[in-house]
C-alpha cells in the first residue's frame, strides 16, 4: 500500500475505564504511548449505572484535556430517554463529537423490569438524531461473524441495515480472525444497499485464557489451528504474546490490501502488543 493509501484509513483504539484511581493512572501512561501514533480517535466503553459510569465521564474528560479525540460508549439498555438526553447534553457541552452508539448488555439480575425506554441500538440512533440532528458522528456495532442472541444470518444483517437507517455514520465489528467471514459481511452490506464505512476491530492476542473466555462470551470464533497453536504454548507468555502480534499483523495486512476503511484496536488498557502490530504494518507514526 502506499503513504496516501495508508493515510485515507480511519485507525482508531478502544479502552475500558478501570475501576480505581491507581488504573486510572496506568491507563494515562498507556494511552499517552498509543497518542504518539495519532488515532483519528480513542473510544471509551460505558457500564450502565455506579461508578463504571462516573469512570467513564473521567476517562472521556481527562481524553479532551490530553487534546485526544473522544468517542465516548453509549447504551440505552437500562436507562430513560431523559437519562441518555442528559448524557448527551453533558458531552456536547464537553465538545464530543463522535459517539458509538450500542444496545447495551442487561445487567445481571434485573429482569424485564430493568430494560430502559429503548431497546434497541436502532431507536437509540434514532433518538440521537432526534435531539441533536447531526451534531454527533455516530459508530455502531456489525458482527461479521454475527451477533451470538441473532434469529439467523439475514436477521442480523436487517437489524445492522435498520441502525444504518436510523442514521449512523459508521460501525466497528466485533473482532475476529478469520477476514473472509468480515469481506462477505461487506458484500452481503452492499448488496442491501449499505455503503458506510465498516471498520474491522481487531483484538491483539495476548493471554489464550482470557480471549477464549471473551470469545465465547460474545460469539466471536477462533480458528482451531489458532486455538491449538495457543493451547500448545500453555504459559510462555512470551510466545503466545510474539504469535499473536505475527497471527494479528498477518490478519490486518491482508484486511488494509483489501479495501477495509481502517482497523480499530480493542486495546485492553494496554499499548505493547497494538503498537508491535502497528509498526508490524509499517503505519506511519
Amino acid at each position: 500500500m502506499t503513504t496516501q493509501q495508508i493515510d485515507q484509513k480511519l485507525f482508531s483504539f478502544e479502552l475500558f475505564p478501570p475501576k480505581t484511581e491507581e488504573g486510572m493512572e496506568k491507563l494515562q501512561i498507556q494511552v499517552k504511548k498509543l497518542a504518539r501514533v495519532n488515532p483519528l480517535y480513542v473510544s471509551v466503553t460505558f457500564g450502565a449505572g455506579g461508578s463504571t459510569q462516573h469512570r467513564t465521564f473521567q476517562s472521556v474528560e481527562w481524553l479532551v484535556s490530553e487534546g485526544i479525540e473522544a468517542a465516548p460508549h453509549i447504551s440505552c439498555i437500562s436507562s430513560s430517554k431523559a437519562e441518555i438526553v442528559e448524557m448527551l447534553d453533558r458531552y456536547k457541552n464537553q465538545g464530543i463529537r463522535r459517539l458509538v452508539a450500542l444496545r447495551g448488555d442487561l445487567p445481571s439480575g434485573t429482569g424485564l423490569g430493568g430494560r430502559g425506554e429503548l431497546n434497541y441500538a436502532n431507536e437509540l440512533v434514532a433518538l440521537i438524531r432526534q435531539e441533536f440532528g447531526d451534531h454527533f458522528h455516530i459508530e455502531v456495532a456489525a458482527y461479521p461473524e454475527f451477533h451470538p442472541q441473532a434469529a439467523n444470518a439475514q436477521a442480523d444483517l436487517k437489524n445492522f441495515q435498520r441502525k444504518v437507517e436510523a442514521g449512523a455514520n459508521g460501525a466497528i465489528t466485533q473482532y475476529f480472525y478469520n477476514a473472509d467471514a468480515y469481506f462477505r459481511f461487506v458484500d452481503s452490506c452492499e448488496q442491501m444497499g449499505i455503503h458506510i464505512p465498516i471498520v474491522p476491530g481487531i483484538m491483539p492476542i495476548t493471554n489464550y485464557s482470557s480471549l477464549s473466555r471473551f470469545s465465547d462470551a460474545c460469539g466471536a470464533e477462533i480458528p482451531r489451528w489458532i486455538r491449538k497453536r495457543l493451547e500448545a504454548y500453555a504459559d510462555d507468555v512470551e510466545s503466545i504474546r510474539a504469535f499473536g502480534v505475527d497471527v494479528v499483523s498477518a490478519l490486518c495486512q491482508r484486511l488494509l490490501e483489501h479495501g477495509a476503511p481502517g482497523l480499530h484496536f480493542y486495546t485492553m488498557n494496554q499499548s505493547a502488543a497494538t503498537l508491535k502490530i502497528w509498526d508490524n504494518l509499517n503505519l506511519s507514526r
